[in-house]
């Protein structure tokens, strides 16, 4: 799957609040590309070492970089600045509250690099900007169908339009469950482990019910009907009943349907008029949050099914033996005189 094209200024407007960050120089380059997830501090490029520098992230300086170029000469200060803004970077990003200094914002300004301050120790800087945007380069992808949680078990359910996804979704939200998101599923990669699901964030509250139209869940049900994002667990996928080839009656065997590189449990309901949908889609979560425990009912009754069977074939083997195989010929007991 191709890597999200990031921006300085979309990292900046969706992260400036939790990292504190204030543009103070080269809001000209707000378009440059942040091409690696995680964050460079250029000590070793700032003392003349430029092997292996790795240009493609976001640059911070500290108080250790700050009080080493303070230390040099203002030609020597100046050729390390421009050594440095001579690289594509995507932005540098002065950390504890750092002044910028004149030649530096020269440098930046003339080669349209931006830079930013922020009052964060450089290290506690470091950790949140590098979880923002392995959450911003993570993945992505956007799924026809609508997302529940039921009791902490996070339903994606699926289905052709107009087979009533919507309906049992608004179904289970009535009964107390949490809508993340109706008709279009917005699905992330989480730490290449897991799948976030969650809604646009314009369509965010709103479900379309055929013959009524737009509602506001949270109006109506109160926030408690509203989950912005969760863990996708159970993938259900609605199909008429005469489309479905192979039922499956007994659910030994698990099935999965694969997303983003991630094998996620699927299971198939058949529609039909007067089958409970959303009782149905309801019991499934319930199913598949039993089963995270260890327990499988189908794989419980057909050890027990096969242990009965075996028993019954040791009953049978044992009733049609020939006295002959009871008694040996040799061992036979005789009749007394």
């Amino acid at each position: 799957m191709p890597q999200q094209r990031v921006t300085v200024g979309q990292f900046y407007e969706a992260h400036s609040e939790s990292l504190e960050t204030k543009l103070i120089s080269g809001e000209s380059g707000l378009s440059r590309v942040i091409r690696e997830p995680t964050v460079n501090r250029p000590g070793l490029l700032l003392a003349g070492f430029t092997k292996y520098f790795a240009d493609k992230r976001i640059q911070v300086m500290g108080m250790a970089e700050t009080h080493y170029l303070a230390s040099l000469s203002v030609r020597l200060r100046r050729k390390r600045f421009e050594m440095m803004l001579s690289y594509k970077i995507p932005c540098l990003i002065l950390s504890r509250g750092i002044k910028l200094d004149p030649i530096l914002a020269d440098v930046a300004e003339s080669k349209g690099i931006p830079v930013f301050r922020t009052p964060l120790i450089t290290m506690r800087f470091i950790n949140r900007a590098t979880l923002a945007l392995e959450e911003m380069f993570a993945p992505r992808i956007s799924e026809h169908g609508s997302m529940v949680d039921i009791m902490g078990i996070g339903v994606l359910i699926k289905g052709e339009s107009g087979i009533g996804k919507s309906e049992c979704v608004l179904a289970l939200v009535e009964r107390g469950y949490s809508l993340v998101s109706d008709d279009i599923t917005r699905i992330r990669l989480h730490d290449n482990r897991e799948l976030i699901g969650t809604s646009a964030d314009i369509t965010r509250n709103y479900m379309e019910v055929r013959g009524i139209g737009i509602i506001d869940v949270a109006a109506l049900f109160g926030v408690k009907g509203i989950r912005g994002e969760k863990r996708i667990d159970l993938v259900i996928s609605l199909q008429e009943w005469s489309s479905v080839e192979d039922i499956d009656r007994l659910g030994i065997e698990d099935r999965h349907i694969e997303m983003i590189g991630i094998n996620i449990p699927h299971i198939v309901i058949p529609v039909r008029p007067g089958r409970d949908i959303a009782r149905l889609v309801e019991v499934a979560a319930f199913h598949a949050k039993l089963k995270t425990t260890g327990v499988n009912p189908a794989q419980e009754l057909n050890t027990k099914l096969m242990a009965s069977m075996s028993v019954g074939k040791e009953l049978s083997a044992g009733q049609t033996q020939t006295p002959s195989q009871h008694f040996p010929s040799d061992s036979a007991p005789t009749s007394e005189r």
